[in-house]
């Protein structure tokens, strides 16, 4: 989208497109209906001065957060105002661009009562919700613990005498620690805590708890409420109110307890649903298909504003052409940029299979099958564990590519990357969510013979043949066959998986022998991911793309699966599987994807339909006028409200003239 009618510096590099660039936005969006919506929300937002970001790196923390509060409270007014539906309401906060306490409201503490609630409950905390009658986060993570959840410290002891559970942190590591939302802008926590009836503890449950007055916002008796501080980065993450919460013997009415899986009756008798504890998985898998969404969001901005600027930028030339070069016109900038474009397309076809994935988990729920659950828990983990990693490591390294212009704010990629990367830890610590698909790799294979795998681990039933056949390829072209492709990463992915599994099986079976093996297992776990991640693009393409599309997709799906290879050319030689002479011939397959790759870059990063407002970046304008806007934007810094600064009579006057002792030096 652009959002002005100047000229256009990158009118030319639009010219040599060669595909639809309308029915590739509607393809990225989700569909028509999506497109409108998404481009319906993205005006609304740019046009609404209230929304602007122009000052927020400037802006000191208490103004920051400020900030944020007037432009969360003028989004719900906004979407009240206009009648706007639960999607378009989504698409709006998308794109005010901007962490707040409503993204934990909506993104977790309402589904968690979904999953978790009793119809009742649902019946009571719901409406209030959804209205923002109260306002909600997920207290979960705690000072000294956050992956293992098991070791959460904050205990809710049941009092039978007065029909209440008790919240309490006992220590100081028992701190909840992180809750964004919670530090000045939520009235009720969904809290997890050790469930203790009559001195038995029963594990980690949620709870419900008020923890500030709906009269005049004030922490409630015996809670201690606030915010944790600055975190890394300008803007980026600071606008939300991450905070840290403690309970001093907090009384709750036992209703507030979420009762779908376990019970805890008036006398204090502990009961467990006859429901599976599974069901929560389905809260679990549609926030981490919502992430993975995200990194191909978060990864084509900064894609975008990349490869805008690489157009627009010149540097040296060569003899055989007049003036300074195109940046990108250089191989070595193609060979890194490139393929981070063809990572988020990657990542959108993978999103979209995640949502049909999501669909059918749910219906399976319903019909009390929980056959696929190992096998989804697995995927959905180890997929937000790759995709944040490389989408986090891809912003930076599209940071590097803008060259020193990229290190300001006003490039936009210094606040991204600020504001991206606390995904790699959010839901999940990445290496942990491998560990555990590693875990379900060795339980396949120990149960290969018995149990035919299904979905992402299905290749894993063809075990003794990937781990004995070998590729084929001996002409470049060979490789321009996707099952000659998804036979390699099969086959890297099952060699390593069996290899570490062997290694585990000769040894004692500890758990501490697994830990000796977690670094091989880690990259087992990669592999498989990596091929999720290839397989479910290749899959995108032969379920109907439209025809005007389908060419330029291709190619940026072989890009993706090349550099993938490449890049991990050290695991498939290990394994055996490839030749060092098969990956030389997909290096130079990959250079001929980029070559059809070039002509299009521009366009096809303006398939991702973001507007200069939401990009907000000098560096990835629309129109390409960069330097007019770098220049203009210097005169906005507030050094320069003054034309002599402020605190040179002081400090730099003693200096210049020498007369550091002077009667007058404040020094």
């Amino acid at each position: 989208m652009q959002d002005g009618n100047g000229l256009d510096h990158l009118a030319g590099e639009r010219a040599m497109a060669q595909f639809d660039l309308q029915a590739m936005k509607v393809y990225l969006a989700g569909g028509q209906r999506e497109y409108e919506i998404s481009t319906k929300m993205a005006q609304l937002v740019a046009n609404d001065p209230v929304f602007s970001k122009e000052d927020r790196v400037r802006l000191a923390r208490k103004d920051l957060y400020k900030n944020s509060l007037r432009k969360a409270g003028h989004a719900w007014k906004t979407i009240l105002e206009k009648g706007l539906s639960e999607v378009e309401g989504l698409k709006l906060r998308h794109f005010v661009d901007e962490p707040t306490y409503t993204d934990l409201h909506w993104g977790m503490f309402i589904p968690a009562i979904k999953g978790q609630g009793t119809e009742e409950q649902q019946h009571k905390w719901l409406p209030l919700a959804y209205k923002m009658a109260i306002i909600g986060c997920y207290a979960q993570t705690e000072l000294g613990h956050g992956s293992n959840v098991q070791g959460l410290e904050t205990t809710a002891t049941f009092d039978p005498t007065t029909d209440e559970f008790i919240m309490h942190s006992p220590t100081v590591t028992s701190t909840k620690w992180w809750p964004g939302g919670l530090g000045k802008a939520s009235t009720h926590a969904l809290v997890y805590a050790r469930l203790i009836t009559d001195k038995k503890d029963h594990g980690i449950h949620a709870f419900i708890a008020p923890i500030r007055s709906l009269e005049d916002h004030t922490p409630l008796p015996n809670v201690t409420v606030g915010d944790i501080g600055v975190k890394f980065g300008n803007g980026g993450y600071n606008t939300m109110d991450n905070g840290f919460l403690r309970f001093d013997h907090v009384r709750i009415p036992r209703e507030n307890m979420l009762m779908r899986l376990a019970t805890v009756t008036k006398d204090g008798k502990y009961v467990r649903s006859n429901k599976p504890r599974q069901l929560g998985y389905g809260a679990m898998v549609f926030v981490r298909q919502g992430i993975v969404i995200d990194a191909s969001i978060y990864l084509s901005r900064a894609v975008t504003i990349a490869v805008r600027y690489s157009a627009v930028r010149r540097q040296f030339g060569n003899k055989d052409e007049p003036g300074e070069l195109q940046v990108i016109q250089y191989r070595t900038q193609q060979s890194r940029l490139f393929p981070l474009l063809a990572t988020a397309y990657a990542y959108r076809a993978v999103g979209f299979w995640m949502k049909s994935l999501y669909a059918d988990v749910m219906k399976r729920l319903n019909d009390n099958d929980f056959s696929t659950l190992p096998e989804v828990h697995a995927c959905t983990a180890g997929l937000k564990s790759i995709t944040t990693s490389v989408t986090a490591d891809g912003i930076e390294e599209c940071r590097k590519l803008c060259g020193g212009h990229g290190f300001l704010c006003a490039s936009g990629l210094p606040e991204l990357y600020a504001a991206y990367v606390p995904a790699c830890t959010y839901e999940g610590d990445n290496t942990i969510l491998l560990l555990q698909v590693a875990r379900f790799l060795l339980k396949t294979l120990s149960q290969v013979s018995k149990v035919r795998p299904v979905g992402t681990a299905a290749y894993l039933g063809n075990i003794k043949q990937l781990s004995t056949q070998n590729c084929k390829v001996s002409q470049g072209h060979d490789w321009l066959n996707t099952s000659v492709l998804l036979e390699a990463f099969e086959a890297r992915s099952a060699r390593q998986a069996a290899a570490v599994a062997l290694r585990l099986a000769k040894g004692s079976g500890s758990e501490a022998e697994f830990q000796e093996n977690t670094p091989e297992l880690v990259e087992s776990a990669r592999a498989h991911c990596q091929l999720i991640l290839v397989s479910k693009f290749i899959e995108q393409l032969q379920t109907g793309t439209p025809e005007g599309i389908r060419k330029q997709l291709e190619v940026l799906c072989y890009t993706y699966a090349f550099s993938q290879l490449i890049d991990n050319a050290g695991d498939f030689l290990a394994t055996g599987y490839v030749t060092g002479n098969q990956i030389a011939l997909a290096k130079e397959e990959l250079k001929h994807m980029f070559d059809k790759i070039r002509p299009n870059a521009v366009a096809l990063v303006d398939a991702f339909d973001h507007t200069d407002d939401y990009l907000g970046s000098a560096l990835g304008r629309y129109d390409g006028d960069v330097y007019t806007h770098l220049y203009k934007g210097a005169f906005k810094e507030s050094l320069n409200d003054t034309v002599v600064v402020d605190g040179y009579e002081e400090y730099l006057k003693p200096v210049l003239t020498q007369n550091l002792w002077a009667p007058h030096s404040k020094l």
